[in-house]
């Protein structure tokens, strides 16, 4: 394919990475999956996959794994850590922040020197619509998920000038495995629906193609903006 691009998802198994690994495929660039579990499935055309923990393990080990160019990276993994205030511990606040802030850090220090190596590079973050909308029992989630927000707008700054854009999606509530405890009974569901003024859910597609908009060219004149993708919920009133 002429101008194939490579790019990087991290948890590329959640289903927002899965839909978006596969479009990123199916129009012939090469898309490097990095996730915790090995893929049983036969890797589709154009896909790419190694098992590694973001966290924990040396990223060394991706120096043969990885082309030198990277024209983009999307950082799927997140967390839905829902309690009272008084029953959030301070691990609760660490684990929280680990996955979502510290682990989207370690992987972009280290893919950096490839970033500047394109022509154009995007870096797509996940946040949640509870930081811009206050909401009961998210202080921890919502709390690194700001600082997520915080961090895509200093790096869009510290970066402009080397091509490198820096961008959010920001959902609301998705059906998702990782959401599937929310949304485990028809009452559940339909009580999600009516919160927001659009009455639906979001789906994975709807997360996957404001992903899809951020690390392609079609959004090359955006930087450091965050997307809501939301149903409406950050910035309406719902009746």
């Amino acid at each position: 394919m002429k101008n194939a691009k490579n790019y990087l998802v991290i948890g590329g198994q959640s289903a927002i990475g899965q839909i978006l690994g596969q479009r990123l495929a199916d129009e012939g660039h090469s898309v490097y999956v990095i996730s915790r579990n090995p893929v049983d499935a036969e890797r589709s055309a154009n896909i790419y996959h190694a098992t590694l923990n973001i966290l924990n393990d040396s990223l060394q080990s991706l120096d043969e794994f990885l082309p030198e160019r990277l024209d983009g990276m999307v950082y799927c993994p997140g967390t839905i850590n829902l309690k009272p205030f008084t029953r959030l511990t301070e691990d609760d606040f660490i684990n929280d922040f680990k996955i979502n802030v510290l682990g989207a850090v370690r992987i972009i220090q280290y893919i950096i020197a490839r970033l500047k190596k394109a022509d154009q590079a995007s870096v797509v973050l996940f946040s949640t619509v509870a930081v811009k909308s206050g909401m009961p029992f998210h202080a921890s989630v919502a709390a690194a998920k700001a600082a997520v927000e915080g961090l895509a707008r200093s790096l869009a700054a510290e970066y402009a000038k080397s091509g490198i854009r820096f961008n959010v999606v920001a959902p609301s509530i998705t059906d998702t495995p990782m959401a599937a405890y929310l949304l485990n009974s028809e009452q559940k569901v339909e009580a999600s629906k009516k919160r927001h003024p659009i009455k639906a859910i979001g789906q994975p597609r709807d997360m996957a193609e404001g992903a899809y908009f951020l690390i392609t060219e079609q959004s090359r004149w955006m930087t450091g903006q965050i997307l809501h993708i939301d149903g409406g919920l950050s910035s309406l009133f719902s009746t």
